[in-house]
């Protein structure tokens, strides 16, 4: 798809951006993407509280030293297997 953008902007701004390569096509399509994307993050994103509200809800007992370091000894060995694999 292509459209057309005028843009109306004080002319230091203008020529600092025409010297930068700023208004080329390409690189404002690359600064358009990014901004969305930038966009779509923070909506996305939860608030610190918001977090912090989850974790109190999903909180149960704490896990013990050797329940953590059961997981990480099954996350090592299954990561040892997959690159004996390869």
């Amino acid at each position: 798809m292509s459209i057309t953008v005028q843009l109306n902007l004080p002319e230091d701004v203008a020529e600092e951006a025409r010297e930068r390569g700023l208004l080329e096509p390409e690189r404002l399509g690359r600064i358009l993407d990014e901004a969305v994307r930038r966009e779509r993050n923070k909506e996305s994103k939860m608030s610190l509280g918001d977090m912090m509200k989850k974790l109190r809800e999903n909180s149960g007992e704490p896990m013990s030293l050797e329940e953590i370091q059961g997981i990480v000894d099954q996350v090592r060995s299954e990561r040892l297997a997959r690159e004996a694999s390869h």
